[in-house]
This record gives structure tokens, C-alpha cells and sequence, in this order.
């Protein structure tokens, strides 16, 4: 397929989609009802879809009776992290393989026309992006995933979480299901906004941001106290009225669905002749430029903030009028400290 039909290839080899980055129309005013329906098979397909089924499957396949729960034990955790860690691997690696191993699009599509591979970083364990990132996702991820996943499991095993009936409460559970991705991006945007203060930043998110250039295995490479917070999502279900399904597909649309911001392409050539989108723009320019787009496009909290990047030039230059203000800011605040120290 020909990339160039849908963006643009600089002389660094790096490609950029030519339209600009798009908000949800869900929570643009006036409200739009047509706009709305007709992004609302995007809402769900693919992606949501598949982590809902995955929660589906999980729930009827690997997860134990709800007896063997109530008590922690050794045995039934450890299966549910062998059951993360082989779901993770597979995912994942069916991207790396795809994308990055084989090459199977070559650069099209890629935002960074450089593959991790090619270039070596102190930055990383073994200075080897890929290394490094995969160690992260296994030793810490998987294990903070499945963490959480057994304490809200315990939780519901004891009554400790409120637990509701598909069939009596149909209704009820399928608007829970549906606000999953929105409390999903609203909690994202807060931890975002929080890791990213300067003392977090350099102790905790500055392990995730060391790949610049994101590729699969990035999704979940972060500082364990960042995937606590990350995974924390799941904890909502311990006050929403909610079902385990439902906190499952809570915790896999932040498990699994970290996949799709950092795959690095911004569609997936599927066979000949279709293409999946990513839907990776907005976050990609958020591992680039750093201090713009902490949430993914869904609820427009970015722009209601003004750190929102749609990718065009008109997005940059505000990003840099935002960059000069806080300098000026800064010098401001410099020179008033240094006369006070002077009139000491």
C-alpha cells in the first residue's frame, strides 16, 4: 500500500497522517447527533471490542470458581499471572513480529521512520530498547496486573465490591460497560497529569519516556509505581455498581489497550488491501513533544487544559507559545530571587 495517499514522509524518513488529530465528537458542543452516530462503530470496533471478549473469555476460561478466591493462595495467583504473562506475550509479540521483527509494512505508516533496533541507549537496560522494555513488562506489569487483578477478584470472592447480575440488572451493567474507556481516559489523564510533576517525572515516568520512539513491547515498560497507578483503574469497580466481567474488561482495556497508543504505526496493514487504525497519533506526539496530550482524544480534557497537539502546525505553534510563556515565567520568577538574595 501507498502511505503517502493518507500522510506525509519527511527527509528523516518519518511519516505524519495529513488530518490533523480529532477529538470524539461525544463531548464536542453543540452536540452533533449525526457526528456522534457515525463515529460510533469506531467506539467499538476493534479495539474495544476485543478487550471486552478478552474479559469474556478470561472470565469463563481462567478465572477460578469464586470459592477457591475467598482465601489467597499461592496456587490460583500464580495462575493468573502464567495466564497474564502467555496472553501478554502473544498480544504483544503478534505486533512486535508483525511490525518490527519482520517488517512486513517496512516503515509504512511509521510515525518514527527509525526502528528501536537500530539504535543502542544507555538509557535502557543492556542499552537495548527492546530488552529493557520487555523485562519491565514481564518482571513488574504483568505482576502489578496481576495484582490487582487478584485483590479485586478477593474482593468480590467476599462481598467486599458490589456485585451485580447480568440477569437482573441487564441495563444497569451495559451502561457500566459502556463508560469503561471513558473512566479508562479520565483516570489516565489525572495520573498522567500527576507523574509528570517534576519529582515523579525523574524518579518514576522518565522510565516510560525513555522510548521516544515507542514500539510494541513499550505499551507496559514503565516504573512499578507508575503501573500501580496505571492498573489502579480497576479499583473504581470497588464503588461502582459493576460486575467481575466488567472490572476485567477494566483492567484489560489498560492491559491490552496500552498496545494500540504505542504499536508506533498509525494503521496496521491487514492482507492486501485493509487497514486497521491505530489510533496512535495523539500519543505518539505525546512521547515525542512530552508535555502535551496526557489523555488519548476521547473526552477533550487536553484542550480544556491547553496541552492539547493535533499534529498539524497550527498545534505545534501553540505548544511552543505555551513553551515560551512558562520560560518567560521562570526568568520572572529567577530575577525576583536573585534581588532577594542580593538584599540580603
Amino acid at each position: 500500500m501507498d502511505d503517502l495517499e493518507y500522510g506525509v514522509r519527511n527527509k528523516r524518513g518519518d511519516w505524519a497522517p495529513n488530518d490533523p488529530v480529532q477529538y470524539a465528537p461525544l463531548f464536542l458542543f453543540p452536540t452533533r447527533i449525526k457526528a456522534i452516530l457515525k463515529w460510533l462503530p469506531h467506539y467499538f470496533l476493534p479495539w474495544n471490542l476485543i478487550f471486552a471478549a478478552s474479559a469474556v473469555a478470561y472470565w469463563a476460561w481462567a478465572i477460578p470458581p469464586m470459592e477457591t478466591m475467598r482465601t489467597l493462595g499461592v496456587g490460583w495467583i500464580a495462575w493468573l499471572y502464567a495466564v497474564n504473562a502467555i496472553c501478554v506475550f502473544f498480544f504483544f509479540g503478534a505486533f512486535e513480529l508483525h511490525l518490527y521483527v519482520l517488517r512486513r509494512q517496512k516503515n509504512r505508516f511509521k510515525y518514527n521512520g527509525k526502528f528501536p533496533s537500530e539504535q543502542k541507549s544507555k538509557a535502557f537496560w543492556f542499552e537495548s530498547q527492546n530488552v529493557d522494555n520487555i523485562l519491565r513488562t514481564f518482571l513488574s506489569g504483568v505482576t502489578v496486573w496481576t495484582a490487582v487483578e487478584v485483590a479485586m477478584l478477593w474482593a468480590y470472592a467476599n462481598g467486599y465490591a458490589p456485585w451485580l447480575s447480568f440477569a437482573e440488572r441487564p441495563w444497569t451493567l451495559a451502561c457500566v460497560a459502556l463508560v469503561v474507556p471513558i473512566i479508562h481516559e479520565f483516570h489516565f489523564f489525572c495520573i498522567h497529569r500527576l507523574i509528570h510533576t517534576p519529582l515523579l517525572y525523574k524518579w518514576v515516568h522518565s522510565v516510560h519516556h525513555n522510548s521516544v520512539n515507542p514500539s510494541p513491547w513499550s505499551s507496559l515498560s514503565m516504573h512499578p509505581v507508575e503501573h500501580l497507578l496505571y492498573f489502579g483503574t480497576a479499583f473504581y469497580h470497588l464503588i461502582l455498581p459493576s460486575n467481575p466481567i466488567i472490572m476485567l474488561y477494566q483492567l484489560h482495556y489498560a492491559g491490552f489497550g496500552a498496545i494500540p497508543g504505542h504499536v508506533g504505526f498509525d494503521k496496521v496493514e491487514v492482507g492486501d488491501d485493509r487497514l486497521v487504525d491505530s489510533h496512535a497519533y495523539a500519543h505518539y506526539l505525546h512521547h515525542k513533544f512530552f508535555e502535551v496530550n496526557y489523555g488519548d482524544a476521547l473526552i477533550p480534557l487536553d484542550k480544556w487544559f491547553g496541552t492539547w497537539h493535533d499534529g498539524s502546525a497550527e498545534g505545534d505553534a501553540r505548544m511552543q507559545e505555551r513553551y515560551r510563556k512558562r520560560k518567560e515565567k521562570l526568568a520572572v520568577r529567577k530575577a525576583r530571587g536573585d534581588v532577594q538574595e542580593a538584599a540580603k
